[in-house]
């Protein structure tokens, strides 16, 4: 059954920062489109924020074919971040998010500090329209020592304090493929994120073993889905662990209400749902749903008090 409407028990607004949502969950970044894709599925005003797939400041036009092969407890992606840049977007894509009353996240990236600081400068005419800035950080590193910028501590610092350009609250989207994520969280934090988005994908490979080659054109890709909760459970808890003040965005695996619920209490303030939205277009409000009778069922009525529970 369709879940279009948002069943509310709790009426407690939630806190990232500076941001007050109405709700704890979100659509994902690269999982809703750019624009309001999902709106004939759920009502979008209804969710905490929309999060569009993150955009450079050029159109874009993204990897080779095939670009997304599933997995038994996933996918696994190489898109290549294809959009249509800032410029269109704003033209095109946020009036339609604004027609839907949804609350609206933007994300960018990049392949070096000054495509970000670009991109976050073209922003900044409609800061007042978005909430907030997610800065996708697990893009190739072309100025450091390779790999992910989000395994960088000196360039992912870099990044953040270039994306002050925007004029909005900052959110930092770091990469689980490295044992320094702690390291890299607390520094980004420093360098003026005000919230931090645990966790992007996992680096892995699909292999069809009749050609003997890889399933996507690019050859290796992200791995989302069920498959990685675990990971992306433990990346919440530590960096909540280790920076008990800083507001934290979970994402990673968030198939159902109750892997929600137990993000938040890994530390998480937030939820944000991506692939399971590729099985239902209207997943975030299934999950939301589900919070809320989970909430019920429990007695709770708060969500502040969810969070960091397993650190209490």
């Amino acid at each position: 059954m369709r879940q279009r409407r948002l069943r509310a028990t709790v009426t407690e607004p939630v806190r990232i920062g500076s941001v007050t949502l109405s709700q704890p969950v979100m659509t994902a970044s690269g999982t809703a489109g750019h624009a309001a894709e999902l709106a004939p599925y759920m009502e979008l005003s209804s969710l905490g924020a929309t999060v569009v797939k993150s955009l450079y400041h050029s159109p874009w036009p993204g990897n080779q074919a095939p670009r997304v092969h599933p997995l038994p407890a996933g996918m696994i992606n190489a898109v290549g971040l294809q959009g249509p840049g800032i410029e269109a977007w704003i033209t095109h894509d946020l009036p339609t998010l604004e027609a839907q009353g949804a609350t609206v996240v933007a994300s960018i990236w990049g392949r070096s500090v000054d495509d970000y600081a670009r991109a976050a400068a073209m922003l900044a005419p409609v800061a007042s329209r978005i909430v907030a800035l997610e800065v996708n950080l697990s893009c190739p590193n072309l100025e450091g020592r390779g790999g992910i910028i989000a395994h960088d501590i000196d360039v992912s610092s870099a990044v953040v304090s270039a994306c002050g350009a925007a004029g909005v609250p900052l959110w930092a989207k770091l990469s689980p493929n490295t044992d320094r994520i702690v390291e890299v969280a607390s520094a980004v934090v420093n360098a003026g994120a005000e919230a931090l988005t645990l966790i992007n994908t996992v680096v892995g490979l699909a292999i069809d073993i009749e050609g003997a080659r890889p399933v996507l054109g690019n050859g290796g890709g992200g791995v989302s889905g069920a498959a990685i909760h675990a990971v992306a459970l433990r990346a919440v808890h530590d960096v909540r662990q280790a920076l008990p003040q800083v507001p934290i965005v979970g994402v990673g695996g968030v198939m159902s209400g109750p892997d929600a619920i137990a993000m938040m209490q890994a530390g998480a303030n937030a939820v944000q749902v991506g692939t399971a939205s590729f099985l239902r277009p209207d997943a975030a409000m299934r999950v939301l749903n589900e919070m809320h009778r989970w909430m019920r069922s429990h007695r709770e009525t708060s969500w502040s008090d969810l969070t960091s529970r397993l650190h209490r």
